[in-house]
């Protein structure tokens, strides 16, 4: 089940492309949408260790 991440040139977020979660790359899209449902927006630093992905 690939996500958003699928589409992106970066190394790190391709890593991500294929876990169960609805992952957004970075974009006035992303906030829209973010918005327009209501939630908030979890953002990911950047640790391609965490232990949800390990």
């Amino acid at each position: 089940m690939a996500n958003r991440l699928a589409q992106t040139t970066s190394p790190y977020l391709l890593q991500h492309a294929d876990h169960p979660v609805d992952r957004w790359p970075w974009s006035p899209a992303a906030f829209e949408e973010a918005r327009r449902r209501g939630v908030p927006v979890l953002l990911s630093v950047g640790d391609a260790a965490c232990r949800w992905c390990q």
